[in-house]
């Protein structure tokens, strides 16, 4: 039988199979002589021990797609990532780390600006001139008034989607709004679960319909990963790739080279100014890690 686990503690593992529910497992020995982890979102193979107690074993482990470290978590189909508006004004710098790290990754974003209702439609298209340039699908909503949640719901359909955001944005009451129609299965999951009362801090997958999971994740600023060579940067933004080739410089990194037409792109307004600063000052920073 086949499942996704959708919570870990303490050596267990929980593995929520469509047609039958939540299934309380343990990982066989193998996988440790492998020194592989099962890891919430592996999509698995369990044997079934007891099925009116819903207990098994995890035999199998099928391959992932990916795999992030900051949630450790697998198998992510896109990230929504929720900023505010306004109330606090959106922190563009931190977003676009983590739209570095998802394009390293190559995982899908869907930009969601919350309080959309105490906003000012000047702040909303400047927030949409930004990122809808980049590529990125960009959605207003309002938590408080449940605004555009159903189009987020329909965003989130047959897919495992981590929700990301700093506080203070209305990122759990989005959550709330996206899952309270399923408060059953959520219910179902929670008491299983709680019954031996761990108070772990851990990663969970909450079922929104069938075949689609959302995740929270705690530690929004330490998303970003600088683990790789200040010349990969550019490929993170993209923005750049249409202008990829065509400066006067091969392998122009847009930052000092003279007739580079990411530069003029950013000064004709073709690419925001707020981006292209936050790609120079990660460069820099991944320059000045080389150093040691």
């Amino acid at each position: 039988m086949q499942g996704k686990i959708v919570k870990g503690i303490a050596g267990f593992y929980y593995v929520n199979v469509v047609e039958s529910g939540i299934y309380e497992c343990k990982a066989k020995g193998i996988f440790r002589k492998e020194k592989k982890k099962p890891l919430v979102g592996d999509n698995v193979e369990i044997d079934i021990l007891d099925e009116e107690e819903k207990t098994g074993n995890i035999i199998a482990i099928l391959p992932r797609k990916n795999e992030l470290i900051r949630p450790n978590v697998a198998n992510v189909d896109q990230a929504l990532v929720v900023f505010a508006v306004t109330k606090p004004k959106p922190h563009l710098n931190l977003l676009d780390r983590f739209l570095v790290m998802m394009e390293q990754k190559e995982i899908p974003v869907i930009l969601c600006f919350n309080k959309k209702d105490i906003a000012s439609e000047e702040e909303k298209k400047n927030l949409a001139d930004i990122y809808q340039t980049c590529s990125y699908e960009v959605i207003f909503s309002s938590a408080l008034k449940g605004e555009n949640i159903c189009e987020i719901k329909e965003l989130l359909k047959g897919k495992t989607t981590v929700i990301a955001g700093p506080s203070g944005v209305g990122k759990s009451s989005l959550i709330n709004e996206l899952q309270s129609n399923v408060s059953m299965e959520t219910g179902t999951i929670s008491e299983k679960i709680e019954r031996g009362k761990h108070t772990t801090r851990h990663s969970e997958l909450i079922l929104v319909t069938k075949d689609s999971y959302i995740m929270d994740t705690p530690g929004f600023s330490s998303l970003y990963t600088n683990e790789f060579e200040k010349e990969e940067l550019k490929y993170y933004f993209p923005e750049f790739d249409v202008y990829e080739g065509t400066c006067k410089f091969p392998g122009c990194d847009h930052i000092h080279e003279p007739n580079c037409t990411v530069k003029t792109a950013m000064e004709e307004g073709k690419i925001a100014s707020s981006r292209y600063r936050n790609y120079m000052e990660m460069y820099q920073e991944l320059k000045e890690k080389k150093r040691y």
